[in-house]
């Protein structure tokens, strides 16, 4: 397949993404677990233009490659999406070469001498690996994606503790409240991009979010001090997209409380299954927070670095 063969995406192709990132997912992690309203976000990212940072690619009909660019920082950072079968490597590769190039005329659009790509791969993924190490690619972190079921007869609301106040998300000024909370908790995180509040809304699908399953707890003494980001419209699992508490307030058992409280409500919606994303390197402790409240390893997921310029 020559370069010619590559075309962009459009909205409408977003079944036939859906369909091919579901089959990847069966090879990789056993199961689909891919949403169509997901793919569809992504495409209508802002901080993309379909007709220059997507690509599909088509053999006798059937999409067998995607790709997609989003620039994060509008800088030399940009991140993208490549999924390819297997037996279709050549045609990955073709791909990932315009990939990068496109990533490389970014980050010098955005004054950038280089382009520093990250590319987010399940641990063992249908990509050829060893192609990737020979462009330059390596890995530069793992993150977890955990589960943990969910029943209501156990699940139960924990009892709030002595000085701590928990409320939902009811109004724009809670969303505000949760965006700052969120740009605070995650300012040292590994590879954390500021943004402000139009394109963070835009990164947790704000559009399609059920607000009433995000919530800020805070103390007597600092005020709003920690949030929890989670949302019920993944077919696979309940799913909590984002947990903090300001450096200040760790320690204080507010991540465990926000944890639970979230296990309670989807147990209570009819769930049985929860899961949520991990950084193995995570300084907060984090994993081992979630480790003692029941949540095992689904699958891993690694992030690939290629410097090009």
């Amino acid at each position: 397949m020559s370069p010619a063969a590559l075309r962009s995406a459009t909205l409408a192709d977003a079944p036939a993404i859906t369909d091919l990132l579901n089959e990847i997912d069966r090879i990789e992690i056993g199961r689909p677990e891919t949403d169509q309203h997901t793919v569809e976000a992504d495409l209508k990212n802002p901080r993309t233009d379909l007709a220059r940072d997507s690509w599909l690619a088509f053999d006798d009909g059937r999409l067998v490659a995607y790709g997609l660019l989003w620039d994060e920082s509008g800088g030399e950072r940009i991140d993208i999406d490549h999924y390819v079968l297997p037996d279709h490597q050549r045609t990955g590769l073709l791909m990932l070469a315009a990939m990068e190039a496109r990533a490389l005329a970014v980050a010098r659009a955005n004054g950038a001498a280089r382009a520093v790509v990250h590319l987010h791969l399940a641990a063992r993924p249908t990509t050829d690996t060893e192609l990737l190490e020979a462009r330059g690619w390596s890995v530069v972190r793992r993150h977890q994606v955990l589960r943990r079921a969910v029943d209501p007869a156990s699940d139960l609301p924990p009892d709030v503790p002595a000085g701590v106040r928990i409320r939902a998300c009811a109004t724009e000024a809670d969303r505000i409240r949760v965006y700052e909370l969120y740009q605070q908790a995650f300012a040292d995180h590994f590879d954390f991009q500021p943004r402000d509040y139009r394109l963070w809304l835009n990164d947790i699908h704000a559009e399609g979010l059920d607000w009433s399953l995000v919530w800020i707890a805070g103390t007597e003494d600092l005020g709003d001090a920690g949030f929890l980001l989670a949302r019920d419209d993944r077919e696979a699992m309940g799913w909590i997209r984002s947990i903090g508490v300001l450096r200040e307030a760790r320690g204080r058992g507010l991540g465990a409380f926000l944890l639970r409280h979230a296990f309670a409500h989807f147990a209570a919606r009819g769930r049985d299954t929860v899961g949520l994303g991990v950084d193995t390197e995570n300084a907060t402790g984090a994993p081992r927070l979630y480790g003692r409240h029941g949540m095992t390893v689904h699958y891993a997921v690694d992030t690939w670095e290629a410097v090009i310029g």
